[in-house]
């Protein structure tokens, strides 16, 4: 049992105002999605900084304001830097990948359909004439007016949540105590001791997921463009080894995504049988190395989760909330995962 104690039981009537609190905050949640993302992510960084700026307050006994600024200056700085100096080569490799586009599509093709034409509804097709056509397809669709106001709109959209993430960060960085204060006080005062163990066995758990996924995508990228760029020498590796990192965030699903679409473009530049085999080497070993060595490390207890319920997860919450779904699908698992240990009595795992 947690601590030698025994939490006292919910009688029916609590129990009752849990599942409709509950249900409440699903349907708020819900309702305001689409402004959901930026709140989000502030307050990830934010609660993986806390412990940090709290140290170095207490161990300096300087105003935790004061480094909480000088934190949330040197992130901003970092960020410009990285995108300052990655925008040049995205853009050229970016630029690149849609020039190669047709030749990759017509590859894909004639490796799943040969060489010869096949007929279908009384005409012929070769691979060339299928990727032309899907080509032609994708610039009419996105040349119509409403295409191209749609990718205008999540255009400012993106630049719009970018700005905001930022001003929510450095407010969530200075007072981050005063919103977890406010956030605990909605709890009735009687059942506030069991919320205080339920955090207190989740904090650790759910620092060390955050920080593992973080670790994770950082390592999946470094590795993805020392696999692809420096040793296969396959062309637009930055942009592949920045969509593995970010696609390591959605377990099972964007890995693999991210190694077929890699595949795709090595199959383009393949030279030969051994080109193939070399790539299939390098997906091999970057997914063992991730999955045997680094993700163990890295996330701990918080990686013992059924890989049938991180599925699960990640696809329920992507349907309900879309992004900011699928980000806390496995943490909203940890939670609950946590509550009922902690009203259960059970060990820590």
């Amino acid at each position: 049992m947690d601590g030698g104690r025994t939490p006292e039981p919910l009688d029916s009537g609590e129990i009752r105002a849990v599942m409709l609190a509950a249900a409440a905050i699903a349907i708020f949640l819900y309702l305001i999605k689409f402004i959901l993302l930026p709140f989000l992510l502030a307050a990830i960084i934010a609660y993986l900084c806390t412990p940090l700026l709290d140290w170095l307050a207490k161990r300096t006994r300087w105003p935790r304001l004061l480094f909480a600024v000088v934190l949330f200056l040197l992130i901003v700085g970092i960020i410009s830097v990285g995108m300052t100096f990655a925008a040049r080569h995205l853009v050229a490799e970016t630029r690149s990948l849609a020039a190669d586009l047709p030749g990759t599509l017509e590859t894909l093709l004639r490796q799943t359909i040969g060489d010869e034409p096949i007929r279908l509804f009384g005409q012929s097709f070769t691979a060339h004439d299928v990727a032309q056509s899907v080509l032609d397809r994708a610039r009419d669709l996105i040349g119509q007016t409403g295409g191209i106001a749609m990718l205008t709109g999540y255009g400012f959209a993106t630049v719009m949540g970018a700005f905001l993430t930022l001003v929510l960060l450095f407010y969530f960085l200075a007072s981050g105590h005063r919103v977890a204060r406010g956030l605990f006080w909605i709890v009735p005062p009687h059942r506030r001791p069991l919320v205080t163990r339920i955090w207190t066995r989740l904090d650790p758990v759910l620092m060390r997921y955050f920080l593992g996924v973080f670790a994770v995508v950082i390592y999946a990228t470094i590795a993805a463009y020392v696999g692809l760029g420096v040793i296969l020498g396959i062309r637009h590796a930055v942009l592949l080894a920045l969509l593995t990192g970010v696609l390591e965030t959605v377990p099972i699903i964007g890995p693999t995504s991210a190694a077929i679409i890699a595949g795709l473009v090595a199959l383009r530049s393949a030279t030969g049988i051994a080109s193939i085999f070399a790539y299939a080497a390098y997906a091999t070993v970057l997914r063992l190395s991730i999955d045997q060595i680094v993700g163990p490390i890295v996330l701990g207890r918080a990686a013992r989760v059924h890989p049938a319920l991180i599925i699960f997860c990640f696809l329920a919450g992507g349907i309900v909330l879309g992004i900011p779904g699928v980000i806390l699908g496995v943490p909203l698992a940890l939670v609950i995962r946590s509550a009922l240990a902690t009203l259960y009595g059970d060990q820590p795992e």
